[in-house]
């Protein structure tokens, strides 16, 4: 940290003098004496040249494809260049989160207006200021809506399995159980989801599309959930949400997904988002933050932190999230990705998502790669493989080609507006020649 914000040594002794201590190690006299590190096993520092050089050795080790055709949670979308031109403006990179309102005008504008384009693209009432991934936010869903009452989620396994993961390790400290409803034909069976609804269950969560890119029956699930009056966590695909039924129009309660494909790169693995929206009814139970507009006392336009449903800024027993940030950059990212494209562009981009999947599951299909499921798609999925799924994968990767991920059952594919009929005739040519 010393090397980042430096403060010298008669300052740190100042500092320490003015809590009436003398030493660092007073600091920790709390901290039982087996519990403290006494050195950290560090290598030696290094000057910025050196770090430089072992930082670009690193990074030669990734791999960067020149063409994909994987998905499953993470997509390859082209991102306009005035993404990055507004974004990577000064006066955007600011410390932190925003708990000074009044010195953070700017970014709480940004927020409001990334709230405002999530409550149009979901078709819900109310959206937080984001939270760290789509898996946080599915999580942050369920214990939102379990009570004294009802400690029961059901999840389906058709939802990513990251997802589940995430919400299983939130349940696990909230004691709250998680139940797995079944699927039938890649697709969540509706029966069995009828079946297990009971008065212990609080909300039932979903993915549409899912992670086997099947869109499911958010209106039938809607329906089911409730007749039993629980609550329905519809989570999507942002891009998916301009061509389908937004959650709101389904009748979920919650929507979340991951915000990745608005504007975002895939930058092996994040920095990502999670966006989070219900109805009103369930605005006070939103975790993190909500900004809101008003006016000062001027009269003239402005924004503040409304909400902040978190145990640092209200009773413990009434918080509904210890989650205490945002993903303040990576949301105005999204804001500007969704102002860009408009709603006639997202519209756009998700007719050539869904159209390009259809051209390349078709010519998989041709060569041998058997659908596995049937219905109503969007851009991901799943197929047969007649040889070896990893052998043939890497043998793509060889030739710059990123094919779809290896599952149990066959390869999951996906196809975005980034793959061109050419780069799909590449694929099948190259996957015929190592068939051959």
């Amino acid at each position: 940290m010393g090397g980042y914000i430096p403060s010298t040594r008669l300052e740190r002794a100042e500092m320490l003098r003015a809590i009436g201590l003398e030493t660092p190690e007073e600091l920790f006299a709390a901290v039982p004496e087996a519990l403290r590190v006494k050195k950290l096993d560090l290598a030696p520092g290094l000057s910025e040249m050196e770090l430089f050089r072992e930082m670009r050795g690193v990074a030669a080790k990734n791999r960067v494809y020149r063409s994909i055709f994987r998905g499953a949670g993470a997509y390859n979308h082209y991102i306009p260049a005035v993404v990055g031109a507004v974004t990577s403006k000064e006066t955007f990179v600011t410390a932190y989160t925003p708990y000074q309102a009044e010195m953070s005008q700017g970014v709480l504008q940004s927020i409001f207006e990334y709230q405002t384009m999530i409550c149009e693209l979901t078709g819900m009432d109310v959206s937080n200021a984001s939270v760290y991934d789509g898996a946080t936010a599915a999580a942050e869903a369920v214990n939102m809506l379990v009570d004294a009452k009802r400690r029961v989620a059901l999840v389906s396994e058709g939802v990513h399995p990251m997802t589940l993961e995430t919400a299983r390790t939130y349940a696990f400290g909230a004691d709250v159980e998680i139940r797995t409803i079944p699927l039938k034909g890649g697709r969540t069976d509706m029966e069995a989801l009828a079946s297990m609804l009971n008065k212990d269950v609080a909300c039932v969560l979903l993915q549409s599309p899912n992670y086997f890119g099947l869109v499911e029956d958010g209106e039938k699930a809607a329906a089911v959930v409730h007749e039993n009056r629980a609550k329905l966590i519809l989570s999507v695909n942002p891009i998916a949400c301009a061509l389908y039924k937004t959650p709101g129009e389904v009748g979920a309660d919650v929507a979340v997904g991951e915000g990745q494909p608005l504007g975002m790169p895939l930058s092996f693995g994040g920095p990502y988002l999670g966006f989070m929206a219900a109805t009103k009814a369930l605005m006070r139970k939103l975790p993190g933050r909500i900004v809101g507009e008003t006016t000062d006392d001027r009269g003239e336009r402005a924004f503040v932190l409304t909400l902040q449903a978190r145990e640092q800024h209200i009773r413990r027993e009434k918080a509904s999230s210890n989650i205490c940030s945002n993903q303040a950059l990576c949301a105005m990212t999204a804001a500007v990705y969704m102002a860009a494209m408009g709603e006639a562009g997202l519209r756009e981009v998700a007719r050539q998502c869904h159209a390009k999947a259809a051209y390349l599951r078709g010519e998989l299909a041709r060569i041998g790669f058997a659908p596995l499921h049937e219905g109503p798609f969007f851009h991901e999925f799943v197929t047969t493989c007649p040889a070896d799924k990893d052998a043939l994968i890497s043998a793509l990767a060889q030739r710059g080609i990123l094919a779809g991920l290896p599952l149990a059952e066959g390869i999951l594919w996906c196809a975005t507006e980034m793959n061109s009929r050419a780069d799909v005739d590449e694929m099948i040519a190259a996957i015929g020649e190592v068939l051959a």
